[in-house]
């Protein structure tokens, strides 16, 4: 059973000071070393868990765990280069209690990974994707997910033919498109882990607008300086905007969740349960990006030689 909180704050608004206490649990927090995955990372570690920053440069990450009260350690994660994320997880050997998915890259000029897949895509959705599968059969609680409301902008589907969007780029479309994945991806991790019998639930979460360093890495110069602008005028900090990762990773909430602000429009506020488009809520499409993305990363599903030697086992 997961933790619960004690008794809400002013208004009933759920806040970083009700984490419940994590002592003696471990969280994964990936892209730790900055922006919302430092603030989800620091006030995990100050409710008592051992918290693992998963971060490309070590000694950046070296430096953002030394500004964090608790138990934490650095380790090296690229989710832009599937052998780094194979690595991570050989390397693992011991219980994990949280998972969370929140590294991403954001409306970039367009780029490839190391295994030559679109820079969005690749980084936030297929990373991911590997990760987890790899780390599942040591995962014990859950799986956080971070999306976007953006989810629904783009074409609003995922390009089953060309995930790639080779030849009708941009930035925009990308990003809507990965944010889009790591919903269906949620979607059927807990199909799989329900029909599997674990008690292991996969969540996602959404920031809103919160103010970080993605928005500065924006390819056209336009979009940018608008969201500078609005970094300053519509935005909540980076501890508001890591509230809904929180509160997806400490309470207990049913499979498949996602939690966003309750705000307007969802941009800022209390985390709270938030919808999604159809498009990330179709069963057939998660299970259909799935078996792609099995096929795009050579990574299946994390518990399949548990299933088999539970099949084995009968009668």
């Amino acid at each position: 059973m997961a933790a619960t909180s004690g008794p809400r704050g002013e208004r009933g608004k759920w806040n970083a000071t009700h984490l419940p206490d994590l002592t003696g649990r471990t969280a994964v927090v990936t892209g730790a070393n900055s922006g919302l995955g430092l603030v989800t990372a620091g006030a995990l570690a100050r409710a008592g868990a051992h918290v693992v920053f998963a971060v490309r440069d070590l000694a950046r990450g070296g430096a953002a765990a030394a500004t964090v009260g608790g138990s934490t350690e650095v380790r090296r994660l690229d989710l832009a280069d599937l052998e780094s994320v194979r690595e991570f997880a050989a390397g693992w050997d011991r219980p994990l209690d949280v998972l969370i998915n929140n590294a991403g890259v954001m409306m970039l000029p367009e780029q490839r990974t190391a295994q030559g897949f679109e820079m969005q895509f690749g980084t936030n959705h297929l990373g991911h994707f590997a990760l987890t599968n790899l780390l599942l059969p040591h995962i014990t609680d859950r799986v956080v997910t971070v999306s976007s409301g953006l989810h629904r902008a783009g074409d609003g589907v995922i390009d089953f033919a060309d995930v790639n969007l080779t030849g009708r780029y941009s930035p925009t479309r990308a990003y809507a498109q990965s944010k889009l994945a790591n919903l269906l991806f949620t979607l059927d991790l807990q199909r799989r882990l329900t029909e599997a019998g674990s008690p292991v639930r996969a969540l996602a979460a959404h920031p809103g607008y919160a103010a970080t360093n993605l928005q500065s890495h924006a390819a056209n110069p336009f979009a940018r300086a608008f969201m500078t602008l609005g970094n300053r005028l519509l935005a909540q900090d980076d501890k508001g905007g890591a509230l809904p990762t929180l509160y997806a990773a400490t309470q207990d909430l049913p499979g498949a969740s996602y939690v966003g602000p309750d705000g307007f429009g969802e941009m800022r506020g209390a985390p709270t349960l938030v919808g999604r488009s159809a498009a990330a809520s179709d069963p057939g499409a998660a299970r259909r990006l799935w078996t792609l993305s099995e096929e795009l990363t050579g990574v299946t599903w994390g518990l399949a030689q548990a299933e088999a030697g539970r099949g084995a086992g009968r009668p």
